[in-house]
């Protein structure tokens, strides 16, 4: 059934000197779609900004930009929303596309024109031979694609361990194939290489996931985080996501801000700032909290 969010991400930068000016930009609204509604969106900025303005770049996600020019040594940004996601509808995993060979899901014709770029590697490349190697038990030739799917989901999940702090957003694919661990954005960035080997059109997702606490336990607020999975182009341009750290497939939990060719594309915040300080600390917060009595929907 439809769920409903309320998202609060908390993004809080301390210095040990004035920052004299500030420039950020970030994907940090949730996006529109046919199975997601933005209720509502607020960003707060601590200190005001001098000038702000939102966009949408080439794939629709929502950039929100600021200029902060009083001198600070804290800047807080906060983005709050209310968010509806449906659950997907059953014939996306276990009809059409989904039980078809994986092989026609590579885009061809007018229908696959715009997805077309998603099956490219990046600059630098990430597509190996060890990329390919490692892919290539998943791809058996006619394989329905939802098997493909759920077997490289599952053999990332087992293959690699969650490790928070041994990567950073440069880390290279090639880098987390050898040391066999990462974080979220690792195995879907492993996750897309794989899928574009074979000619599949494969996007970075940027978001968040809902977690439900432990039996017996109380939610507990701020200890939620941004979440990253992978989403593969299927014909009629349907896209079917796919979450290589919890070996599951995208539903009614997963609660999408952007999505592009790589992290680079929809990164929650980044910016450049002009100070003399030595030394910075970065706390981020985020929670995803059920309203309860939000919508229900069969």
């Amino acid at each position: 059934m439809t769920r409903e969010y309320q998202i609060t991400h908390r993004t809080r930068y301390r210095y040990s000197d004035d920052v004299t000016s500030s420039y950020g930009r970030g994907f940090l609204t949730p996006r529109d779609s046919g199975q997601q509604r933005c209720q509502s969106y607020r960003l707060n900025i601590d200190p005001e900004p001098a000038d702000r303005s939102t966009s949408r770049d080439a794939y629709g996600n929502i950039s929100s930009y600021f200029h902060v020019t009083q001198p600070h040594r804290e800047l807080v940004v906060t983005g709050r929303s209310i968010v509806e996601v449906d659950p997907p509808p059953a014939e996306w995993y276990a009809a059409g596309a989904a039980v078809a060979p994986w092989e026609d899901s590579r885009p061809t014709g007018p229908d696959g024109a715009l997805a077309t770029e998603f099956v490219l590697d990046l600059q630098t490349a990430e597509i190996t031979d060890a990329v390919r190697d490692y892919a290539a038990p998943s791809f058996a030739p006619g394989r329905p694609l939802i098997e493909v799917l759920r077997d490289l989901n599952s053999r990332i999940f087992t293959d690699f361990t969650y490790r928070s702090g041994s990567t950073t957003v440069s880390t290279r694919v090639a880098e987390v194939l050898n040391a066999r661990e990462g974080v979220c954005q690792d195995f879907a960035r492993l996750a897309i290489a794989c899928l574009r080997a074979n000619g599949l059109a494969a996007s970075y997702v940027s978001g968040y996931l809902a977690t439900d606490p432990p039996p017996g336990k109380e939610r507990m607020v701020g200890i939620d985080a941004t979440h990253a999975w992978a989403s593969v182009w299927t014909p009629h341009n349907q896209w079917l996501g796919l979450d290589p750290t919890n070996d599951q497939l995208a539903d009614e939990r997963y609660i999408v801000v952007g999505f592009g060719r790589d992290y680079a594309d929809v990164p929650p915040l980044r910016g450049i700032i002009y100070t003399d300080s030595e030394s910075s600390i970065i706390d981020v917060s985020v929670d995803v909290a059920p309203i309860a009595g939000g919508p229900v929907r069969a």
